[in-house]
């Protein structure tokens, strides 16, 4: 059995999200997927950011970009309306939980002065380690009802996949999301596109079918004919008859987010190819344990001795 193991936003629950302390992080624990979001600048372009607003949980406000920037403070304005300048003033390497119940404050190491980083400088650090084996996992934040926030999905996806060509990372990345447009738009671009899905997406706005009425809530044969070549649901969206599903339609399934041992293994069982995680250490000794093949760690920089 061959299974990978995905770091989710890098490794979420070990070190800040999205930013390249996290990133280098999860290349020197192993993986062979790394899983990042991004979304679109007022001036084009493509920054790590789960939200398409700015986040008071993994953004804290500086100082403006310039003296009387009428648009400080950042947080909490989308991220489409700021310009990278604006938004490289965050520090986005440190966790501000809004209560006792964040999961991750606990078991996240903060990193301050961390800055939200470019596509272009996450593909520059993969190249400075040689990460060469690792895939990277670019998922496109379009939301379809609120096309203020997010733009054209075609133009985002071509200007993301310019960006990877740029870089020679076209044959090693893949595109994610959960507005189908963006899939549709990748599928002459981008060989692995990965349909993601979750409970509150499973409607037109956001698949662009009727999944009752075309396809029998098969959600598994919507994406393939969407052109998806991976279905990735939300995990407890996974059983047997999903995978049977799956399977019939020709996709393999790469779950999220599983942190918890125990339930990585109920997945293994059922045949997923893949699992999500903001734990890859944790995942990494469910591999051991199972007798997986785990993916090698990349160590120091290529480059250092340039």
């Amino acid at each position: 059995m061959h299974a990978e193991i995905h770091g989710h936003r890098g490794a979420r629950g070990l070190r800040p999200e999205n930013t390249l302390p996290g990133l280098v992080h999860t290349l020197e624990i192993g993986v062979h997927a790394i899983e990042i979001d991004v979304a679109l600048t007022a001036d084009r372009q493509a920054v790590l950011t789960h939200d398409l607003t700015v986040s008071a949980v993994t953004s804290t406000d500086t100082a403006p970009a310039v003296p009387g920037d009428p648009a400080f403070p950042y947080v909490g304005k989308p991220i489409a309306s700021l310009t990278l300048g604006q938004l490289r003033t965050l520090d986005v390497g440190v966790r501000n939980p809004r209560g006792a119940a964040d999961r991750f404050a606990g078991t996240q190491v903060p990193v301050p002065g961390t800055r939200m980083p470019t596509l272009g400088a996450v593909l520059g650090l993969l190249d400075a380690y040689g990460a060469d084996g690792v895939r990277l996992h670019v998922e496109l934040k379009s939301d379809p009802t609120r096309p203020d926030l997010s733009g054209d999905p075609r133009e985002f996806t071509e200007l993301v996949v310019a960006e990877l060509d740029r870089h020679g990372r076209r044959d090693r990345a893949a595109i994610l999301s959960f507005d189908w447009r963006v899939l549709r738009a990748a599928e002459r671009l981008v060989d692995t596109r990965y349909a993601l899905v979750e409970q509150a997406t499973l409607h037109p706005a956001w698949l662009g079918v009727d999944l009752a009425g075309d396809f029998g809530g098969d959600i598994a044969a919507a994406a393939a004919a969407t052109g998806a070549t991976t279905l990735s649901p939300d995990r407890v969206l996974v059983d047997a008859g999903l995978m049977a599903r799956a399977q019939a339609a020709g996709l393999p399934v790469a779950a999220w987010t599983v942190n918890d041992p125990a339930e990585a293994g109920r997945l293994l069982d059922l045949g997923v190819a893949g699992l999500v995680t903001d734990y890859p250490d944790r995942m990494r000794d469910v591999w051991a344990e199972r007798g997986l093949p785990r993916p090698a760690p990349v160590g120091a920089l290529r480059h250092a001795s340039a």
